[in-house]
């Protein structure tokens, strides 16, 4: 039976972030009146007196544990070893403790990097093991895997109730759109956005092209996350997604068409691509948690673009005087 997690208090790490707003929306949609969004000025979960700290103040009933330091293929390259700690240090802390103050559940967000870099195409979750992960994003992937081994152990010794979903490559509006840090499409939709505006004929692409990825738009993610709260008592893997793959030529041809840029796209084939392939395996999503993506990929596209150009547009209001 599912948890009805209206009158239970949720603390819900990373709440202000991508994720973070639309999970805590729709919390909020459910009646959720007790929710704790912490800031990272005020408790750094790397460190563990931080996350003591936490648990003594917001006396959570449920944490759903959405904070990473994360970004794309370049920052997982210049980060290797930071990504590392900052992911696991906080899953770390926030399970540990939780054991010791008697959560009810905790429910931890893991990541599509965590699979085999060569895993059998669309990847099920029992394949987590059989292989290593792409090295561009192994050491996140790795940090990320860990927690779902330490919420097993922790089920198994300490009888504590746990949820593990894996989200693929998410989408949307509030994205980041830095394009240091940025994913594949936040960076695409920048890129095209600017060269509209500023007359540009050519647009630089990361790679080949050639190689395929899934995209899941963040509310979507948002609402099988809640499902994993309310639904898993064990840290069963479970993948989020659509069930589909695009090249990524095929996804800049599709972002130029919907932003309006009819340039050319030049493929750097210098930078790196990435996992060859990326596409999931749903069918665990919807026997467990009854759930699976609404939101067409075009129309979330042209959300996220529409998203873009109205917040670069408000950034270049002036204040009034």
């Amino acid at each position: 039976m599912a948890t009805d997690l209206a009158p239970l208090r949720i603390v819900v790490t990373g709440g202000a972030g991508f994720v973070g707003r639309p999970l805590c929306r729709m919390l909020a949609d459910r009646g959720c009146r007790d929710v704790i969004v912490p800031r990272r000025d005020e408790y750094d979960l790397t460190r563990e007196q931080d996350v003591q700290r936490l648990y003594h103040d917001a006396r959570p009933d449920v944490v759903i544990h959405l904070a990473a330091e994360v970004g794309g293929i370049g920052a997982n390259m210049d980060n290797p070893g930071r990504y590392f700690y900052a992911n696991m240090s906080m899953a770390l802390h926030l399970i540990e403790h939780a054991r010791l103050r008697g959560l009810g559940k905790f429910v931890q967000v893991g990541s599509v990097c965590a699979y085999p870099k060569h895993a059998p195409v669309p990847f099920k979750e029992d394949d987590l093991w059989d292989g290593y992960p792409e090295e561009t994003n192994a050491p996140y992937g790795i940090a990320k895997k860990a927690a779902l081994v330490m919420l097993d152990g922790y089920r198994r010794q300490y009888g504590l109730d746990s949820a593990y979903v894996l989200p693929v490559n998410l989408y949307g509006p509030g994205d980041n759109f830095d394009l240091h840090t940025s994913h594949v499409i936040p960076a695409l939709v920048r890129k095209c956005v600017e060269a509209v505006d500023q007359g540009l004929d050519e647009v630089v692409c990361w790679g080949s092209g050639t190689v395929s990825r899934e995209f899941l738009y963040v509310d979507d993610a948002a609402e099988g996350i809640i499902r994993a709260a309310e639904r898993m008592q064990e840290p069963v893997p479970i993948n989020l997604g659509t069930g589909t793959e695009i090249r990524i030529r095929d996804l800049a041809e599709l972002i130029a068409r919907l932003t309006g840029f009819t340039g050319r796209l030049r493929w750097d084939a210098g930078k790196p691509d990435g996992q060859p392939r990326r596409c999931l395996d749903t069918s665990r999503a919807r026997d467990l948690l009854q759930w699976q993506a609404a939101i067409d990929f075009e129309q979330g596209l042209e959300r996220t673009i529409s998203w873009y150009r109205s917040s670069r547009s408000a950034a270049t209001v002036s204040p009034a005087r």
